[in-house]
């Protein structure tokens, strides 16, 4: 009798909390959807043609120009193809107009195949060790599950490319130049992350078996070996030292030899990584905060993703002052939201998917966020702003690395509006921040798990 009354009990909480799609709520549903005249040529519309270019708002054509007050000197558009490698891309590309200007070259471009090798080869390592430390948890433990989705991958941070450039140095691309498998990456990425599955399950047994340290640290280098040769066969070797004959823009042939940490000191050589600080725009979280993100790195050694959370208001003079300064810098977006790919333009107002669709969409940024509908997704650098009588920015630009044909000519302009909603990290010189910034950089960062939303 009381397993009876129990069992009603939880049937009627049940019923409380969890409702199913009856008879009477279908249709219910069903006459909500009246199909007057505008809904039957939507929905002809809809199930003919693409959503985007029907939701493509005429009225906002050639609002917005591709002309700047203030814009950083650049040296032509770089391709990632079909890789993920953008940060890569954006963080190298914040140094090529000084080298060129250094070397009076007329174009140049560093080799990405070379940092991208050894960033998957430290990301293997960093996976292994996360693997013998976290061995005594379950294997569907939370942390085991994100360390395992995927093991590694193309994305990264600055960050990661600090730590990559402090330990491996720099090449030219004449040195490492790219391969079919750094331009379509995912095949080559695929075969070491089932490599790197299946060594991690050794890695937990032996950890669990205690075996000794001597041991455990051989088996990893034999798994590193493995996955260096998959590198190397796809991406090809990294060289150790190089020979850069090159000829400058007075077509002087100019020819010198260098080891990859001996290139990275000579172009710079007026830069100092260090001096760099990430600042981030995430409104789901307190602002005036310094934040640190758990085991978002690719070296072992190396420091995690730190950054400063900011209003974008704060953030917008910081930009301008660098950008004033002829200084690009490093940023990242949600670039798949109202992007006009085809003239190269990002506004809020491009489409109107809410009358496409009789459909109201009202999530603010940190709602979005929180619930994952946006994120950064692509990272760029920054090099233009243009302002008003008052000084205030209306719209800004990227330096794009999806080649010369995409956008106008390879860059992305943006709206100040699109600005507040999908922009989100910036990189930049300490010197434009101010001291009460530079402080709160300087504290005990508060440490946010790598599944965090917004990462």
């Amino acid at each position: 009798m009381r397993g009876i009354l129990v069992y009603l009990l939880l049937f009627a909480a049940g019923s409380l909390y969890a409702q199913d799609i009856s008879k009477p709520a279908l249709d219910q549903i069903r006459s909500g959807f009246k199909k007057d005249a505008y809904t039957k040529a939507m929905q002809n519309a809809l199930s003919s043609n693409d959503i985007s270019k029907l939701a493509w708002n005429r009225s906002n054509v050639g609002a917005v120009d591709h002309l700047f007050t203030y814009r950083v000197d650049v040296s032509g558009i770089t391709d990632q193809k079909s890789s993920g490698r953008c940060w890569m891309f954006s963080s190298l590309n914040l140094f090529r107009p000084a080298v060129m200007k250094k070397f009076n070259l007329g174009e140049f471009e560093f080799s990405e195949g070379y940092l991208y090798f050894y960033d998957l080869l430290e990301k293997a390592n960093l996976f292994l060790n996360n693997m013998e430390n976290s061995a005594n948890l379950p294997i569907d433990n939370e942390k085991v599950r994100w360390y395992l989705r995927p093991p590694v991958d193309d994305g990264g941070q600055w960050g990661n490319f600090v730590n990559l450039v402090k330990k491996y140095g720099l090449v030219p691309k004449e040195a490492m130049g790219e391969t079919n498998s750094t331009e379509n990456t995912a095949m080559l990425t695929r075969f070491i992350n089932s490599k790197l599955r299946e060594d991690a399950l050794e890695i937990r047994e032996l950890k669990n078996s205690k075996a000794d340290a001597k041991k455990m640290a051989a088996r990893k280098i034999e798994m590193l070996s493995e996955i260096y040769r998959m590198l190397a066969l796809n991406l090809d070797e990294p060289p150790t030292e190089f020979v850069w004959r090159f000829k400058d823009k007075d077509k002087k042939i100019v020819e010198k030899k260098y080891t990859p940490q001996d290139f990275r000191d000579a172009v710079l050589s007026d830069t100092n990584l260090d001096d760099f600080v990430m600042i981030m725009n995430d409104p789901s979280r307190p602002f005036w905060k310094h934040y640190e993100v758990e085991n978002y790195r690719n070296t072992t050694e190396g420091s995690n993703w730190h950054y400063v959370n900011l209003p974008n208001e704060v953030i917008k003079e910081f930009c301008i002052a660098s950008i004033k300064n002829n200084e690009a810098l490093y940023a990242s977006c949600d670039v798949g939201k109202q992007l006009r790919r085809d003239v190269g333009i990002l506004d809020v107002n491009n489409f109107d998917y809410e009358s496409v669709y009789g459909v109201k969409f009202g999530m603010n940024k940190a709602q979005r966020i929180q619930t994952g509908e946006s994120g950064s997704s692509h990272g760029m650098a920054l090099i233009a702003v243009d302002v008003d009588a008052l000084g205030k920015p209306v719209k800004w630009q990227f330096e794009n690395s999806w080649g010369p044909t995409a956008g106008e000519k390879g860059y992305l302009t943006f709206t100040d509006a699109w600005f507040n909603e999908y922009m989100f990290r910036f990189v930049i010189n300490k010197k434009y921040l101010t001291s009460k910034v530079l402080e709160i950089y300087g504290q005990k960062p508060e440490m946010l798990p790598p599944w965090d939303p917004m990462f």
